[in-house]
Order: C-alpha cells, then sequence, then structure tokens
C-alpha cells in the first residue's frame, strides 16, 4: 500500500461545505504517482507508457475541510497489459470514498496495449490489495 496525507484547501470546498466531489478524481490521480514511478522512475512526460482506460467513485462519508485526509493507494490485480488500482480517502478514521482506476501499458507508437514486463508486475504485486 502507498499512503498519502492531504491537507484540504478552502477552495476544495463546495457550497454546502463539504470537500467538492469533483476533487477525489484528482486526489486519487495524484497519489497514483508511485505506482507510475514503477513504470518509470524519472516521471518522463516524453516516454510516459501508461493510460487511464477507467475510473470508479463511491461516496461513504462526507469529507471536511478541517481535517486531513489519508489516500491510501493499492493494486487491486494485475493482467497481461493491464492492472486496477485500488484507493480509498479516510478522513477521522472512516473510509469516505472509494474508487478504482483500470490502467494500461501502452505503446504510443504502435497505439496498442503492451505486455507488462515480469519486474514490473512483481513490484505491482507488493502492493496487492488483501
Amino acid at each position: 500500500m502507498f499512503s498519502e496525507i492531504i491537507s484540504p484547501r478552502f477552495s476544495d470546498t463546495d457550497a454546502l461545505g463539504h470537500i467538492n466531489n469533483t476533487m477525489i478524481p484528482i486526489w486519487f490521480e495524484g497519489a497514483r504517482n508511485p505506482i507510475f514511478k514503477i513504470f518509470m522512475p524519472e516521471l518522463n512526460i516524453q516516454k510516459w507508457p501508461v493510460i487511464l482506460a477507467k475510473i470508479d467513485v463511491e461516496f461513504h462519508q462526507q469529507l471536511y475541510f478541517q481535517y486531513e485526509i489519508e489516500v491510501r493507494t493499492y493494486i487491486k490485480s494485475v493482467g497481461n497489459s493491464s492492472f486496477v488500482v485500488y484507493q480509498e480517502l479516510w478522513q477521522q478514521q472512516k473510509c469516505c470514498a472509494s474508487g478504482n482506476a483500470v490502467m494500461v501499458n501502452f505503446c504510443y507508437d504502435t497505439q496498442k496495449s503492451k505486455a507488462i514486463s515480469d519486474d514490473v508486475r512483481q513490484q505491482l504485486e507488493i502492493h496487492l490489495f488483501v
């Protein structure tokens, strides 16, 4: 599991005083950087090997401005050329949101998916959600 702490900004809130629901996918994406580094440690945008195929988010509890948020990031499954990232947002010891991102190892030259190497697969599997 990867873990990251976020301190919400006032601008992350909505008119009802909660964290705006549009922030959750943004925070989830930012917390996937350690996974991207498994594929490309230098995070070189010119050689980016991973694309997003699908995301979903479930809202379980309201999130609030005045409390820190922990983003927990796991690997749910690893296929031949794709993998699923499972993430949770925790605030005050409660899981407030969760979601999945289907990621694809991708070759821009051929415009096709490509197999995940054994080395990368092993590194991803260290973070499997159990």
